[in-house]
This record gives structure tokens, C-alpha cells and sequence, in this order.
């Protein structure tokens, strides 16, 4: 059954977009759905930079090389579930930052949004606006996204990278399961549309 799912899950969307032709393609889409441990020496050794979790390759799922058309999810907004199955003891505030690493960039070369700053275990969701979050306009998003970054901070601000922190034992280990999906300018998420690992 879990590999049922798992297969549901991986090429449901690349069902979708094979079916949609131009005028009716999937108004939303999972960009990706990881569940994974995180520990301190993953921190200080991730590569090329520090404190990242790289979401990339089959680890992304099925989406439209152009995000600008035939449908519009440029100036739509990504829905962000954050479940933190594992955190250590003390309620040390902490979020996750999710940086789009594009095929194609410009000024900055990247942008970023990020979750909600949390304190303990638990589900956290939030729908964020394509056109609000930091450096959006440094992606050429009609070529597409080739890669997410996923880092862990506290909530001292962009530079707080938790793996520099004295107290780091306050932030590692930690198990938290990421989910992004990409919603379609003037439509809602929804739910119920998106096939989801149980």
C-alpha cells in the first residue's frame, strides 16, 4: 500500500500535465513533499553550503518547465505545510527558509520564502504570495525551477543559520516532514487535489 502511494504520488502530477494539453492544465501542483532527520553534523557538512537540505532531482516532482504560462503560478501563490514530527527540548524559536534555485536567474540568481517561526512539534501552514517573498523578481520563472534549498535558522533573521549557534543542541536532531504546492493566480488550495503520502 505505502508503495501504491508512493507511486501515486511521484507521477499523479506528471499524469496531470501530460492530460492538460494548453487550455486545461492543473490549476495547483506539489513541488515537492520530503520527510527527512536533519542532525547537526548534517548542518556542518552539507555542501556547498552549510545548514541546507537540497531538494533536487527525483526529489522534485513533475512540473511546467514555464510558470508564467499557459498557466499563470508566477503571480500565484505556494501553500507550505511544515510538520515537525521531532525537535529538541527547550522551544528554541526555528524556521526552515525555502529558497527556489532557478534554471535561469537574473540580479541575485534566487529567491526565497520560508515557514512559519515555530517553538515546538506540530503542523504549521501558511499561503504565501509569488510576489512577496524575498528576491521573487531575481527568477526568470518562464524557464522553470531546477532545485529547492532548504536551511535551518533560528529566528534572528537571513544570516541565523542554526548550525553557528553556541546552543545549536537546541535545534538538532530534528525530523520534519516540508511540503510545497504551487497554486495557480486566482485559484485557492485545495486540499483535497493533491495525492499525499501517509
Amino acid at each position: 500500500m505505502i508503495k501504491l502511494s508512493l507511486i501515486i504520488f511521484l507521477f499523479y502530477p506528471l499524469f496531470l500535465f501530460a492530460q492538460s494539453g494548453t487550455t486545461s492544465a492543473p490549476k495547483q501542483f506539489v513541488l515537492f513533499d520530503v520527510e527527512y532527520t536533519y542532525t547537526k553534523a548534517d548542518a556542518d557538512n552539507s555542501t556547498p553550503s552549510k545548514s541546507h537540505y537540497y531538494v533536487k532531482g527525483d526529489k522534485l516532482t513533475a512540473q511546467p518547465q514555464d510558470w508564467t504560462s499557459p498557466v499563470d503560478y508566477r503571480n500565484g501563490t505556494v501553500h507550505i505545510r511544515l510538520e515537525v514530527i521531532e525537535k529538541p527540548v527547550g522551544s528554541a524559536p526555528t524556521t526552515w527558509t525555502l529558497c527556489y534555485i532557478p534554471n535561469k536567474g537574473q540580479k541575485n540568481g534566487y529567491g526565497c520564502t520560508g515557514t512559519t517561526v515555530y517553538l515546538e512539534k506540530g503542523i504549521y501552514e501558511l499561503d504565501v504570495p509569488m510576489t512577496s517573498f524575498w528576491e521573487n523578481d531575481s527568477i526568470i520563472w518562464s524557464e522553470g525551477i531546477k532545485q529547492m534549498d532548504l536551511v535551518i535558522k533560528d529566528d534572528s533573521g537571513g544570516a541565523g543559520h542554526a548550525h553557528k549557534r553556541d546552543d545549536h543542541e537546541r535545534f538538532f536532531p530534528t525530523k520534519v516532514r516540508i511540503t510545497m504546492v504551487q497554486v495557480a493566480a486566482g485559484e485557492k488550495y485545495d486540499a483535497q487535489l493533491i495525492p499525499r503520502m501517509n
